[in-house]
Parts: structure tokens; C-alpha cells; sequence
């Protein structure tokens, strides 16, 4: 019986470098441990032993107009597919609350340095962090990692989170930035309702001083001409002119009717002279009125100018006052407020971080990373194969 052949001698092939063996035979890659398992352990590290509890106050708030319009059907249906219109106002506070300003304000009035570096606090959460100055940039980074500013579409309420290291400090720099958007809201409000009177308390200064200047035109002319109402002067005068003429007409009818019966009667001489003095005072009061350089047509003329453009100007006043009292109105119904829906609470456990579900996130996300970095190095090293 003849002896089998060795195909291959020499020593055994070595396993992969990157490989190494646990529970038993089963081989657990290096890559698995650097990639997944040192970042979980690291981040169960910080979350379970070092991560300082922190404690969140929250606070819900709208912002609305006094006379807020309904949604219409068609704007509720648009509204179900995302197409609402854009709360400009509410996200106006929204900015404010993380704005630089808001750190300013809160340093000034909350201490918001000394809340948010609290001692004992753990390195990498609190202010200043690892790797991070005390500059008012930095400030104000780590200032927006611990307020939160979050809108709901669908109710149009607002909601505030804000976390420290103590419950009554979440709680102070909740109400103070609530306070802060109430102030915004308030400046808003002021701005708008200055911009829409001051065009309608310009016009009324205007009409103002149009009617004062005519009223004064108005009295200069009264007292150069010594006349209160040159127009009812005039119409004196008519009436007078009137009654005078219907004396002389029948001073005429009765000299021609007693003419007729006695042309030789002594009283025809006595007539006469009536009706010529009444046919000279009409002519005078006929030149008083018109048809001389001092009558009275030029000043009525020039008084009831006058007074047209007083009339005028008064219908100009009562006008843009009434314009005013409008935009007066209107900016009122216009009128902005932050209503408080829940006010910020005092927290009395501690709910952040989410130790388990951030080191769960880790492991998951490093994972993830794992696997894609394996499926793309065995397709490189297929496609090189086949090459």
C-alpha cells in the first residue's frame, strides 16, 4: 500500500494580525473593539460616572395679536400638509431667547456665568469646557447648549427648555428669559404702533398749523377792514337797497296817481323831492356795496376766501385727526402679546443627561460605522480580486 503524497509542507500560515480569539475559538476582530466597544466604554464612562445631573425647567408660551385672524378651511387644510403661514413673531422671541443679547441680559440680571460654570460641575458639559475660553463667544456656545426653543405648528405654542445644575437656577433663567421675550414683544409693539400714527400725527400737525395760519390771515383781515362779517354787511346793505326801493316805487305810484287826479296839487312838489333824496340814498348804498375802490365786493371777495380755505383746512383736520384715531385703533388690535400657557416649573429630579439612551446611541452609532467601514473594505477587496 504506497504512502500519500504531501502536496505542501512548511510551517503552519499564521491568522490574520487582525484578529484575536474570545469566548473560546470564535475570532473578534481589532477593528470591532477600537471602532464599537472602546467609544461605548468610554461614553459609559462619562454618562454613568462622571456626566453631572443636570435639571430642566420648561415653560410653554404664545405669541399672538389681540385681534388674531381665523384660519380660514382652506388655510386649516393647508396647514394639515405643512404649508402654514410662518409665525414670524413667535420665531422673532424664538431668536431673541438664544441671541447674544439674551446672554447679555442674563449675565447682567441672572448671573448666568456662575450658573452655568457651577462648581463641581463636570469638565465637559459645564462653562468654560475643555478646550473653551472665557470669552463672551463662549459664553454664549454654551449658553445654547442648555436652552432649548422649540414651536409646535399644529397649536402655535411655544415651548422653553432650560437646563442647570440646580433646579432653582433652570428656573430663574426660564423666568428671565420669558420676562426678556415679554420686553421684545413690548418694544415690538411700541415700534409698530409709532410707525403707524406718526404719518397720521404729521398730517395733524399740518392741518394744525394750515388752520392756524388761516385763522390768523382771518383776523388781520378783520381788523384792517374793521369789518367782523363783510358778507353780512353786504346783505345789509341789499336788504336795505330793497326796502328803499320799494319806498321809491311807491312814492312814484302815488305822484303819478295824484298827477293824474291834480296836476296843480301842492303836495306833487313835496314828492318830488322824496323820491329824489330816496333815489340818492339808493345810489349811495349801491356804491357802498359795489362799483367803487372801498365797496364791499373786493372785501367780500377776499373774505370768503378766507373763509373757504379756513373750511378746508378745518375738513382737513377733523379728517386726518379722524385718520389718526384709526391708526391709533388699528395698531392697538395689532398689538403683539406673550401669553404664558405653563409657567416654568422647579424641577425636582434631574432628567438630563439620558444616561442609558446616550450610551445606547453611542454603541449604536459606532456600530453602524463598523459595519459600513467592513461592507466597503470587502467590496475593495473584491473589486482588487477581479482585477
Amino acid at each position: 500500500m504506497s504512502e500519500p503524497t504531501t502536496l505542501f509542507s512548511g510551517p503552519a500560515a499564521p491568522r490574520p494580525p487582525a484578529m484575536t480569539r474570545l469566548f473560546g475559538d470564535r475570532p473578534v476582530p481589532w477593528s470591532l473593539l477600537l471602532v464599537v466597544a472602546l467609544p461605548t466604554l468610554l461614553a459609559a464612562v462619562y454618562f454613568l460616572l462622571i456626566a453631572s445631573p443636570r435639571y430642566v425647567s420648561e415653560a410653554r408660551f404664545i405669541v399672538r395679536a389681540a385681534a388674531q385672524p381665523q384660519p380660514s378651511s382652506v388655510g386649516v387644510a393647508l396647514q394639515g400638509v405643512g404649508l402654514s403661514p410662518v409665525q414670524t413673531d413667535a420665531f422673532a422671541v424664538h431668536d431673541w431667547m438664544r441671541s447674544r443679547d439674551a446672554v447679555t441680559e442674563l449675565a447682567a440680571r441672572a448671573n448666568l456665568e456662575a450658573v452655568l460654570g457651577a462648581p463641581g460641575a463636570d469638565p465637559f458639559s459645564r462653562w468654560p469646557r475643555l478646550g473653551e475660553g472665557r470669552t463672551t463667544e463662549g459664553l454664549h456656545r454654551a449658553f445654547r447648549r442648555f436652552v432649548t426653543v422649540g414651536y409646535d405648528s399644529t397649536t402655535g405654542i411655544s415651548v422653553l427648555r432650560v437646563e442647570a445644575y440646580d433646579p432653582e437656577d433652570s428656573r430663574r433663567l426660564a423666568e428671565a428669559l420669558l420676562q426678556g421675550g415679554e420686553r421684545l414683544v413690548n418694544r415690538l409693539n411700541e415700534r409698530a404702533a409709532a410707525d403707524a400714527v406718526a404719518e397720521g400725527a404729521r398730517a395733524v400737525d399740518e392741518a394744525e398749523a394750515r388752520l392756524a395760519a388761516v385763522q390768523g390771515r382771518l383776523t388781520a383781515f378783520r381788523n384792517r377792514e374793521r369789518f367782523i362779517d363783510p358778507q353780512g354787511a353786504a346783505e345789509a346793505g341789499t336788504q336795505l337797497i330793497t326796502a328803499l326801493s320799494t319806498q321809491l316805487a311807491t312814492l312814484r305810484a302815488d305822484r303819478a296817481q295824484l298827477a293824474a287826479e291834480a296836476p296843480q296839487s301842492p303836495q306833487l312838489p313835496s314828492l318830488d323831492g322824496r323820491i329824489a333824496a330816496l333815489s340818492r340814498q339808493i345810489a349811495a348804498e349801491r356804491a357802498k356795496i359795489a362799483g367803487e375802490a372801498d365797496s364791499l365786493a373786493p372785501r367780500v371777495s377776499a373774505y370768503e376766501d378766507l373763509v373757504l380755505e379756513r373750511q378746508f383746512a378745518d375738513r382737513q383736520l377733523a379728517e386726518a385727526t379722524t385718520a389718526l384715531v384709526e391708526a391709533r385703533q388699528e395698531a392697538r388690535r395689532q398689538a403683539l402679546y406673550l401669553e404664558r400657557v405653563v409657567g416654568p416649573g422647579l424641577p425636582d429630579e434631574a432628567t438630563r443627561p439620558r444616561r442609558w439612551r446616550a450610551v445606547l446611541i453611542v454603541f449604536v452609532g459606532a456600530l453602524m460605522i463598523w459595519a459600513i467601514g467592513r461592507l466597503l473594505v470587502a467590496g475593495l477587496r473584491e473589486h482588487r480580486q477581479a482585477a
